[in-house]
Order: C-alpha cells, then structure tokens, then sequence
C-alpha cells in the first residue's frame, strides 16, 4: 500500500504543485543553451587550435 500511497502522491505533485514552463520559455531556453554552447564549443576550438599552433612550432624548432 505505501508503493501505492507514494505513486498517487507522486502524481498529484506533478499535477497540481509543479510550475511548468510555458513553450515560449522553454524555446527561449532552449535557444539560449545552444548559443551558449556553440560559443563554448567555438572558443574550445580556438584555444585548440593555438595550442597545436604553439606544440607545431615548439616541435620544428630542431637544437
């Protein structure tokens, strides 16, 4: 009974006390985390790219 009890209070939780978001806000949400991660994934790829730029030149430099 307890499983029971739990999975009713479950649901009326959900129902009825949980704030959902509208989908204008989920969209903008949405959008506004693959901005982010696209710059984030832009900015990755630039430290990358001057950091193999940096090992390239320390490994041609021959003593």
């Amino acid at each position: 009974m307890k499983l029971i009890d739990d999975i009713k209070e479950s649901y009326n939780e959900l129902v009825y006390k949980v704030s959902w978001p509208t989908q204008k806000q989920l969209i903008n949400s949405s959008v506004l985390v693959l901005i982010a991660s696209i710059i984030i994934a832009v900015f990755i790829w630039v430290v990358d790219k001057i950091f193999n730029l940096l090992m390239e030149l320390v490994y041609s430099i021959s003593f």
